[in-house]
């Protein structure tokens, strides 16, 4: 099966009686326009959406709850996969700010909240924060409403 577009957002989404089946993706994917996964029922899934499906409902990549098929008997709805995190508490913001320069030096995708930060995992970074003097905290869960930090270059030449 192929899925061409977002049909809706649950639980917005009229399924009724129809069994829910979710789709999971890794947070990484949520931006990709083209995918082959496997359902939990074991059934492999193509995701191929273009641009313009996706207008109609307000976005131009997956979320959680997404509708990507329905018929009489089920609904498929995309999920995201839960992953080891990296959790990191802040006081104040003086301490967000040197908290997200950090991470924005290293270009990773992060959640801010009020009082905390979560990125997703990775040892370096998490070993990183511990002797920049934070108190990182490694969790499981699922990395959504995050900001995603494309890469940038610094090339371009110097003005004399």
């Amino acid at each position: 099966m192929v899925v061409k577009e977002i049909l809706g957002r649950l639980p917005a989404y009229p399924a009724g009686a129809r069994k829910v089946e979710k789709v999971y993706l890794e947070w990484f994917e949520l931006e990709k326009k083209r995918l082959r996964k496997t359902l939990e029922s074991g059934e492999e899934i193509g995701i191929c959406l273009d641009a313009s499906d996706t207008q109609s409902h307000s976005h131009t990549h997956l979320h959680e709850g997404d509708v990507l098929y329905a018929d009489e008997e089920r609904v498929i709805a995309a999920a995201v996969a839960p992953c080891e995190l990296t959790v990191v508490e802040v006081t104040g913001m003086i301490e967000m700010g040197r908290l997200c320069f950090e991470l924005g030096n290293r270009h990773l995708s992060l959640k801010i909240e009020e009082n905390r930060v979560t990125i997703p995992y990775d040892d370096p970074t998490f070993h990183h924060l511990e002797k920049m003097g934070f108190c990182p905290e490694k969790v499981e869960g699922s990395f959504t409403h995050f900001t995603v930090c494309h890469g940038h270059g610094h090339t371009g030449s110097a003005q004399e």
